[in-house]
């Protein structure tokens, strides 16, 4: 059965299990200035499964219920406070993520490679916006932090296991996706 959206019912559910996995993911918490979650994998894993169009959905969705205010976000807190806070560049950077690595495999195609790579350049966006945005609002509210300092809380210490969860949710996508329906992703 397809919506008036052109979207499949099933689409609409693999898209909702995958806000689901997400939120789930963002709640497996270890807590640090910028929280280390396996939100990363969630995100990357929506990708890898859905496609760039349903994978971007389900990362909308997700900010969007996180936005009025669900517990979706890590620590179980949801609101625009949230998203306006030192992690919001991130939790935002997030959606740019979806959307570059979705288009670059769509496009380059789905081999190990091509996606880390495109979900690598990805999370280089997200780092940056979130970045960027952190150390904005840190020097808007007075305190004063140089580019490393930022980097040194909120990047360094995540690269690795980020490249780990990318690997992961690449691995498990590629041994999954046989199983879906083929006009998903």
């Amino acid at each position: 059965m397809t919506t008036k959206s052109g979207f499949k019912t099933l689409d609409i559910v693999y898209i909702g299990m995958f806000v689901a996995l997400i939120t789930i993911c963002a709640y497996i918490s270890i807590p640090t200035t910028v929280p280390f979650t396996m939100q990363t994998f969630g995100i990357f894993a929506a990708v890898s499964f859905l496609g760039q169009k349903r994978g971007t959905l389900a990362m909308l969705i997700y900010l969007l219920l996180g936005a009025i205010g669900a517990p979706v976000f890590t620590g179980f807190k949801g609101g625009f406070a949230v998203l306006f806070g030192p992690t919001g560049g991130y939790l935002l950077g997030y959606l740019l993520a979806t959307i570059l690595s979705g288009f670059l495999i769509k496009h380059l195609g789905r081999k190990f490679i091509v996606m880390f790579c495109a979900m690598v350049l990805g999370l280089l966006v997200c780092y940056t916006f979130g970045t960027v945005w952190f150390i904005y609002l840190y020097t808007k509210n007075g305190s004063n932090i140089g580019i490393l300092g930022a980097l040194s809380s909120c990047v360094f210490p995540f690269v690795i296991p980020d490249l780990i969860k990318i690997s992961l949710a690449i691995i498990l996508g590629k041994q999954l996706k046989p199983l879906l329906p083929n006009d998903i992703a």
